[in-house]
């Protein structure tokens, strides 16, 4: 009875150190630990003079609502994403328009784009931070 334990306790290691060989490797604190990237939008307080919210659509869908003041970030698949802003809200703030300018914004996996909103005659967009 006694040999049966050490034996089980080195088959049971043998298992294991297969198992360990047989696993996918990857090295840590590479570029491709990351298969994100970060896109950090901000509302400075005196760049868009509306006390409305501000929606930021990604792909066509209603991501956030940002006020005076705030700041959003997404984790984003690298590649082309296609964003889109427009004032969004009750009331005053809704005037049945609806803005379909969108831009692109290009990511790669592990990097971080900072934009800011802005607004001219054609609408609102983003430029950016320069931080």
């Amino acid at each position: 009875m006694r040999w049966i334990r050490p034996s089980l306790a080195a088959l049971f290691a043998v298992s294991l150190s297969a198992a360990a060989e047989n696993a996918p490797y990857a090295p840590l604190n590479t570029p491709t630990d990351f298969d994100y990237g970060v896109l950090m939008v901000t509302r400075d307080r005196l760049e868009v003079s509306t006390s409305c919210e501000i929606g930021l659509y990604v792909q066509d869908r209603l991501a956030a609502r940002l006020y005076q003041g705030q700041s959003v970030s997404f984790n984003l698949p690298p590649g082309e994403t296609l964003i889109r802003l427009g004032i969004v809200g009750q009331g005053a703030c809704n005037s049945g328009f609806e803005q379909y300018s969108q831009q692109s914004v290009s990511l790669r996996a592990g990097q971080i784009r900072k934009y800011r909103i802005a607004a001219n005659t054609n609408g609102l967009y983003l430029v950016p931070a320069n931080l």
